[in-house]
């Protein structure tokens, strides 16, 4: 008896940066790990001979088709209950009045199981089949987060985080020392390294300082230093807004990304959430240390302060994916952060300013397409997190969104004018609902069907 499966249908994916390839109705080979072994296109001179020899094919209908799970790079698990609240508030009243009462709230187990499964099956009902989380600072909820991830079957990298400064922290929401959150940091890594053991899908721990200013020195390097000991994923913000920008230079004389290179963070498999205001200097630092950005362009919109130049960054080489950062940004959707990303590369390179001259008023080359955008949200998330995901190709993990685009709950009709395969993902991309995700399937394994 066979142990492989047989996917059959229309693929759309970038396994180069921001082109498009399209692969009609291809044959795509899985094996029992979830790994795909071989993909075969119509055209190529096995593929009659393949299909034959093919068992139990899952076929799609037309106008079915495969799109890559989508890889969240930012998300903070506990702050789903407040998506879509506050954002009309400074940053600071935001965090104050809402998010650091809530995240308090995760002592309480029931709370945070309650919390944290609707959000994983949310995320997957979206087609997000990786996320990149931020838990609290409470090492057995943030484990819980990490279980659901496992029992759910959606790949999770979890952080613990921490805050150990005293006077940049709520008294009521704190580490209750460096010594502790390092201990309980150390304590988290090895207890999710064991339950990776079982998971299919992996589940990763990651080294989480909430931010520079609200940790210490002792703090950020004793991370640093276990970043590199058990060699796992780091996150953290890093020059979101003017203020973080300022302060870190105010109390080091360096930019975020050269205080966490100093402290061992910025590292291969880091992720550095927002980084808005990083410069062509900072992103040597990212490509030379193998570290990623998480773009975030909802939340940005909201407390960045700027429009992070995407192009200019790809162009220098740093590798970048896409995060909704829940709850900064509202939208659990990375279909809604795909187009977000196309809008605000647009207004950079427009200008908002309409008392400048047009000419004044923009910055030059800086917009994006739909289609660099969806590449960010699947190969560039794997390629920031170091996986073999957001492809789907041969050696790569089969995480899919099954897309129904005449679903007659939201029908994408072409009238037969656009039919093109660009015009055909490019109507996906912004006009698909919930409704037309019809399935979800990560390492191999359905997690999600309408």
């Amino acid at each position: 008896m066979t142990t492989e499966r047989y996917f059959k249908g229309d693929v759309f994916h970038t396994p180069t940066d921001g082109q498009l390839e399209f692969l009609e109705d291809a044959l795509i080979q899985v094996d029992s790990s979830g790994i795909i072994t071989k993909v075969t296109k119509k055209g190529d001179n096995d593929y009659e001979t393949d299909c034959q020899l093919a068992e139990e094919v899952i076929a799609l209908a037309k106008g079915q088709c495969f799109l890559p799970g989508f890889v969240d790079l930012h998300v903070h698990a506990p702050q789903w209950p407040q998506a879509g609240v506050a954002l009309d508030e400074p940053l600071n009243v935001w965090l104050d009045a809402c998010t650091f009462p809530l995240e308090a709230k995760y002592a309480d187990l029931t709370f945070a199981q309650t919390v944290y499964e609707d959000l994983v099956m949310q995320l997957l009902a979206r087609g997000t089949t990786t996320v990149l989380y931020f838990a609290t600072i409470h090492l057995e909820a943030s484990l819980l987060l990490a279980k659901i991830c496992v029992e759910k079957g959606q790949r999770g990298l979890v952080g613990k985080v921490v805050m150990d400064d005293p006077n940049a922290n709520p008294d009521f929401y704190r580490d209750q020392s460096t010594d502790s959150a390092l201990k309980e940091t150390e304590q988290f890594i090895q207890s999710v390294q064991q339950l990776a053991e079982t998971a299919h899908q992996g589940v990763y721990p990651v080294v989480t300082p909430r931010f520079v200013p609200s940790c210490t020195d002792a703090g950020l390097a004793g991370l640093g230093a276990l970043a590199q000991r058990y060699d796992v994923h780091v996150q953290t913000h890093c020059s979101e807004g003017q203020w973080e920008h300022d302060f870190v230079q105010a109390r080091f004389g360096k930019t975020d990304t050269e205080v966490l290179k100093d402290f061992g963070l910025l590292k291969e498999k880091a992720v550095m959430a927002h980084s808005n205001f990083i410069s062509s200097t900072d992103g040597a630092h990212f490509i030379e240390a193998g570290a990623a950005v998480a773009h975030c362009p909802i939340s940005n919109a909201y407390f960045a302060n700027s429009v992070i130049p995407i192009r200019r960054l790809k162009a220098q080489g740093v590798t970048i994916g896409l995060g909704t950062d829940i709850s900064g940004g509202f939208s659990p959707s990375l279909y809604d952060n795909i187009k977000q990303a196309v809008m605000s590369s647009r207004m950079l390179e427009d200008g908002v300013d309409a008392a400048l001259d047009q000419m004044d008023r923009g910055v030059p080359d800086s917009r994006i397409s739909v289609i660099d955008s969806f590449s960010l949200a699947t190969k560039g998330g794997g390629e920031a997190l170091k996986l073999p995901i957001g492809v789907l190709k041969e050696g790569y993990a089969f995480d899919v969104q099954v897309i129904d685009s005449c679903h007659k709950d939201n029908p994408i009709p072409d009238f037969g004018v656009f039919t093109s395969p660009e015009a055909r993902l490019q109507k996906i991309l912004y006009l698909a609902t919930m409704q037309n995700i019809r399935q979800v399937w990560v390492q191999g394994k359905k997690v999600h069907e309408k």
